[in-house]
C-alpha cells in the first residue's frame, strides 16, 4: 500500500491544500507531518506571540483531521534527518509539500531533496514568482507592472478550488512528539486561530451588499476603525488560501452594488497582489533580506541611537500616533498597516535608525510577521526598497495623526494618559497650555514624555544623510 507524508509548513488547513490533494490522488495513506525544526523555533525573528498564534493553530489543524479519521505527527529536528526517519518508519515513497520562497525554506527544501522523493506544489501564492517576469525573462521590481502581468495571467476559479477531503486515510500508532504548550496565546490576541475563524473573516468582510470590501479603500486607513479583513495572519499560516482569497474577492467584484463598490475591493485585490510581489522580490533578490535594496543607499550614516530605538519600541516617543500603534503591537501582536507606515517612517526618518532594525523588532512580535512582506514593507517606508517610496517622503507624525485618526480614538485607546485630552491637542498634546494640562491630567514631561525629536529638524537630518549615502556612491 503507498503512503505519501504531507510535510505541513504554511498550509495550517484542509480547504484548497495543494500539497495535501496531489498526495492523496498519489497514494493511498498519507500521514500529515508537522517539523519542529530548531533553526526556525530558535530564530531571533521567531516571536513568541507569533509561536503560540502557530501552534493554536496546529492544536486545530491536529482536531481537523482527526474528525476525518486522521491526525497530526509532529517530529522534532534538522528536516532532513526528522523526515528520514518518518519514512523509514512509514515506508513513504514520497513527500509533498508547498513550495516557500525565503532563502531559509529555498536552502532546507534543496537539502531535504537531496536525499528524500521531496515533490513542492503550489500554494503559497497565487502566481509563482517564477511565472511572472518581463518580457526578457526579468523579475520586476516595480508594482505596477507586476500587477499588470500577474492579472494577464490565468486567474482560479471557484470551481477550480480544492475541498477539504471527506476522509484521510492515515496509518495508526504512528510515534510522534506531543505539541509544545508553551508560549501560549496571550488572551490579549483577540485573533482566534485556525481555518474556521478566517473563513468566518473573509466572508464576513466580502459577503453582502454591504460588505466591508465595498467601502475598503474608502476606509482602511482609518486606524479606529474596523476596516481591514484582519486576515493577515490567516493568510501568514495558510489558514486561508491565496487561491481563495483571491478567487472570493473577484467573486465580491463580480457581484458589487455599484461601479464604485467593484473599484473599491478592486484595491484589496491589489493588496493581495502586493503581498505575491513581495514574495517574489525575496525569491529573486534574496539579499534584500540583510542589505539595501537600491545600492546607492546602502551607505546610509544611520544614528542607531539605543536610548531612542529603546522609546520607539516601548511606545514613548511624545509622539500619540506612533506611541499608540507600538503599544497595539506590544499588546495584540498586530498592527494597523497606517500605523506600520507611520511607525516605520518615525524610526527610519525622524530618528534615522536603520530599517533592519524595525524590521526585526517587527518580526519579534507579529502575528502575521512574514519575512517577504515585512522586509518589503520596511525598505519601503525607509525609500531603499524596490519600488520604494522617495527617500525624500517623510511623515508627519502630527499630520498623519490628525488625518487617519481626527478624533483621536485610536490614540485613546491605545495611550490612556491622554484619555482626557481634547480632540484639538490629541495629536500634540505638548501645544496644550500648562493649566489645561493640570486639568485634563496630562503634564507633558510628567504623566506623557515630550517629544524625543523635532520633526522638522529630524526631516532636515534624514534629507542631508540620504544625500550624502547618494552622492558617495
Amino acid at each position: 500500500m503507498h503512503t505519501a507524508l504531507w510535510w505541513v509548513r504554511r498550509d495550517l488547513r484542509l480547504g484548497d491544500t495543494q500539497a495535501l490533494s496531489a498526495a492523496l490522488q498519489q497514494a493511498e495513506q498519507v500521514v500529515p507531518v508537522f517539523v519542529r525544526d530548531p533553526a526556525l523555533w530558535n530564530s531571533p525573528y521567531a516571536g513568541e506571540k507569533r509561536l503560540a498564534f502557530m501552534l493554536a493553530g496546529l492544536q486545530s489543524l491536529d482536531a481537523d483531521l482527526r474528525k476525518r479519521g486522521s491526525y497530526l505527527v509532529v517530529r522534532e529536528g534538522c528536516p532532513v534527518d526528522a523526515l528520514r526517519q518518518l519514512v523509514a518508519e512509514t515506508g513513504a515513497t514520497a513527500i509533498f509539500a508547498e513550495k516557500d520562497f525565503s532563502p531559509y525554506a529555498t536552502r532546507r527544501d534543496q537539502a531535504v531533496a537531496q536525499y528524500l522523493p521531496l515533490h513542492l506544489t503550489g500554494g503559497l501564492t497565487v502566481q509563482p514568482p517564477e511565472a511572472v517576469l518581463k518580457k526578457d525573462g526579468t523579475p520586476y521590481i516595480v508594482y505596477t507592472p507586476f500587477n499588470r502581468s500577474w492579472k494577464a495571467l490565468p486567474l482560479p476559479v471557484r470551481s477550480e478550488l480544492i475541498p477539504a477531503p471527506k476522509t484521510i486515510p492515515t496509518p495508526p500508532g504512528i510515534a510522534r512528539v506531543p505539541l509544545p504548550t508553551s508560549p501560549a496565546l496571550p488572551a490579549s490576541v483577540t485573533f482566534v486561530p485556525g481555518e474556521t475563524e478566517g473563513q468566518k473573516l473573509l466572508q464576513t468582510f466580502t459577503m453582502g451588499a454591504d460588505a466591508p470590501v465595498y467601502v475598503y479603500q474608502q476606509n482602511r486607513d482609518l486606524m479606529a476603525s474596523e476596516s481591514t479583513s484582519r486576515l493577515s495572519p490567516y493568510l501568514r499560516f495558510g489558514m486561508v488560501s491565496a487561491r481563495q482569497a483571491v478567487v472570493t474577492v473577484r467573486q465580491a467584484m463580480d457581484e458589487a452594488p455599484t461601479t464604485e463598490a467593484r473599484r473599491q475591493a478592486q484595491v484589496w485585490l491589489a493588496e493581495l497582489i502586493w503581498r505575491e510581489f513581495y514574495q517574489a522580490i525575496l525569491f529573486h533578490f534574496p539579499g534584500v533580506r540583510k542589505e539595501s535594496f537600491r545600492e546607492n543607499l546602502r551607505s546610509i550614516a544611520w544614528d542607531n541611537n539605543p536610548a531612542m530605538f529603546a522609546a520607539w519600541c516601548a511606545g514613548r516617543t511624545g509622539y500619540p500616533v506612533v506611541d499608540a500603534a507600538m503599544r497595539q503591537l506590544a499588546v495584540t501582536g498586530w498592527m494597523h498597516n497606517r500605523a506600520r507606515m507611520i511607525v516605520a517612517s518615525f524610526l527610519t526618518k525622524d530618528l534615522l535608525i536603520d530599517w533592519r532594525w524595525g524590521e526585526q523588532y517587527f518580526m519579534e512580535h507579529l502575528l502575521d510577521g512574514d519575512p517577504a512582506a515585512n522586509n518589503g514593507g520596511w525598505q519601503w517606508s525607509a525609500g531603499t526598497g524596490t519600488d520604494a517610496a522617495p527617500y525624500f517622503r517623510i511623515f508627519n507624525p502630527v499630520l498623519q495623526g490628525q488625518k487617519y485618526d481626527p478624533q483621536g480614538h485610536y490614540v485613546r485607546r491605545w495611550v490612556p494618559e491622554l484619555v482626557a485630552v481634547p480632540e484639538k491637542f490629541i495629536h500634540q498634546p505638548w501645544k496644550m497650555s500648562p493649566a489645561l494640562q493640570e486639568e485634563v491630567g496630562c503634564v507633558v514631561g510628567r504623566d506623557y514624555p515630550a517629544p524625543i525629536v523635532d520633526h522638522h529638524q529630524a526631516r532636515e537630518r534624514t534629507l542631508a544623510a540620504y544625500k550624502a549615502a547618494k552622492e558617495n556612491y
